[in-house]
């Protein structure tokens, strides 16, 4: 079995673009950029402006596909506004600059954590059996496409 936790990590950091919405809300979820820290797998942030369906913050799901759709997860936590000036600071960059006028003294910006609870985690490796009943038609077997894990964060 892989290390199914670092796959994740690793996936989001070379792809860190995410569908987030919270759970106490019927609305549609909306695309977002992850700001990951690699020392910290407990939480990742979120820029947004003030008046975002998140704003509210609380119990939230985030749902992750990598890049070359190897890897899937639904991550569940909790989302709070950072107020941590030094955190907000520290991912800031000229492509998040792009989204604020004023930039870092936007009055509409708005950071917000997530504070991770735990995520359900799938990749999508194949082995040759799986493969050769994807190409004739055989039924498939779950575990012949990859791993499914259950993660605490």
């Amino acid at each position: 079995m892989s290390d199914i936790r670092k796959e994740m990590w690793d996936s989001m950091a070379d792809s860190p673009y995410i569908m987030i919405g919270l759970e106490t809300s019927y609305g549609h979820f909306e695309p977002m950029t992850a700001q990951l820290d690699k020392d910290a797998n407990s939480a990742f942030w979120i820029y947004t402006k003030k008046g975002n369906r998140i704003e509210a913050g609380g119990t939230a799901v985030a749902q992750y596909m990598s890049k070359n759709h190897d890897l899937f997860a639904c991550i569940r936590g909790t989302l709070v506004q950072e107020i941590d000036q030094t955190i907000i600071e520290q991912y800031w960059d000229k492509h998040i600059a792009a989204w604020y006028s004023n930039g870092l003294n936007d009055p509409d910006l708005l950071m917000m954590r997530f504070k991770l609870l735990d995520a359900e985690v799938w990749t999508v490796e194949p082995g040759l059996e799986g493969k050769f009943k994807l190409m004739t038609g055989m039924e498939v077997d779950p575990d012949e496409m990859g791993e499914r894990a259950t993660l605490n964060l």
